[in-house]
């Protein structure tokens, strides 16, 4: 017999809220790089101070999803979704008042990245792999990925707006005050605290512990791999997201460019993260991260070695967006078809830690080599070579259920 369905509202619901979820806290942090030049030119810093500050919140968003995850798993979701908005939000009201580097620290890395650990999308897709039938599931991942794709096609210029007819610390404040908007939608995503979800093709081992859980996962091949190759997506994105508009100013560019840059990688990123979800049903998906990983890198390639313009920013954008967070449905969908869904908050958690570590990296490495060199081109050549690396880590992943001991009758 069927496991009684952890759900209280209508998939569609479901998915509606999450997807907002993920439009809500997606967008202020993708807008991270238009603040960079305002507060740095205020203050007299260089690039490194403010790049350290988002290397932190990429650290500690992935040092804190996996007990995030733990906790949603365990207790359910509304709770860890309502405290990660209200750090967040905080956070962002730290970061406009900062006015030495400590206190930027304390608010855009130490707040946000642990508010962004228990309120972002990772959480949002564990809730839908709980809540949702099997056969919604793909498309769902899809369609959670694009929402946050369309939350950084929205933000970027509003923050443009927002920042020459207010000034970036009302602007943060601005952003602070959406955030909240979490907290209502945070409660159609509700799982049961007795860990009864929706079944699924994979099975939970019966009386599995949270150690069994990560000591099965860590000894498993083709989660490893996965991991590994998480981490290239991290370093790309956050590198791009914090450096991108700084990088076209550089070159001679407007700051509308980096604005509008960024928004073009959320709206191509939704269609992306649509087909990705589509095509995670119907090829295999390392296959399909594979071509993800080594399209990024041809695009990178591509956009450093053609003479910089408006037109070439933009269509980088357009291009870069398809793979932006195509990587997160084949990815999270594996996750669950490994290991089932008992601990996919957890689980999938880890994975986003591999990813925010190379966050780190891509945004610390962006600052310290710029101010060391004077140019961004050593570690966009690393992107390339990181890309290349990642889409050869995941061929050999292989796609089934980790095999389990079958429970003895009683």
């Amino acid at each position: 017999m069927s496991a009684a369905p952890a759900r209280s509202y209508a998939p569609e619901v479901i998915v509606a809220a999450g997807c907002l979820i993920a439009l809500i806290t997606f967008g202020p942090r993708a807008s991270a790089g238009l603040f960079q030049i305002p507060m740095t030119l205020e203050f007299g810093w260089g690039r490194d101070t403010f790049s350290i500050a988002i290397a932190i919140q990429n650290l500690l968003w992935g040092l804190g999803a996996p007990f995030a995850g733990a906790v949603a798993d365990r207790f359910g979701t509304v709770r860890v979704l309502c405290f990660g908005a209200v750090l967040y939000a905080l956070g962002l009201v730290v970061m406009a008042y900062a006015a030495t580097p400590l206190t930027l620290h304390l608010g855009a890395g130490v707040l946000i990245g642990f508010g962004l650990s228990a309120c972002s999308f990772n959480l949002v897709l564990a809730a839908f792999g709980k809540l949702l039938p099997e056969a919604w599931r793909p498309m769902a991942f899809g369609a959670g990925t694009a929402a946050g794709s369309f939350g950084q096609f929205l933000f970027p210029p509003i923050g443009n707006i927002l920042i020459e007819q207010i000034g970036w610390h009302q602007a943060l404040v601005v952003f602070a005050g959406s955030v909240l908007l979490v907290m209502p939608f945070a409660f159609m995503l509700a799982t049961r605290k007795d860990g009864v979800t929706q079944p699924s093709a994979t099975a939970n081992l019966p009386g599995q512990s949270i150690k069994q859980a990560l000591t099965e996962a860590f000894k498993h091949r083709s989660y490893v791999l996965l991991v590994l190759g998480f981490f290239t997506c991290g370093f790309q994105l956050a590198f791009i997201t914090a450096h991108m508009p700084a990088y076209l100013k550089d070159v001679g560019m407007a700051a509308w460019v980096g604005g509008w840059t960024l928004a073009v990688i959320g709206l191509a990123n939704a269609v992306g993260s649509l087909c990705s979800g589509w095509l995670s049903t119907r090829m295999p998906k390392r296959h399909l991260l594979a071509w993800i990983y080594l399209g990024r890198s041809v695009a990178i390639a591509a956009f450093i070695l053609l003479p910089p313009s408006p037109a070439t920013a933009l269509a980088f954008g357009a291009v870069i967006g398809l793979f932006w967070l195509s990587t997160i449905p084949p990815t999270s969908s594996l996750v669950m078809l490994m290991f089932g869904t008992k601990y996919m908050a957890m689980l999938y958690g880890f994975a986003f830690f591999s990813h925010q570590v190379g966050g780190f990296l891509g945004v610390l490495l962006g600052g310290v080599l710029y101010e060391a060199t004077g140019s961004y081109q050593i570690v966009w050549w690393l992107s390339i070579a990181l890309g290349i690396a990642s889409a050869l880590i995941n061929l050999p992943i292989i796609e089934k259920a980790v095999e389990r001991p079958l429970a003895q009758p009683a």
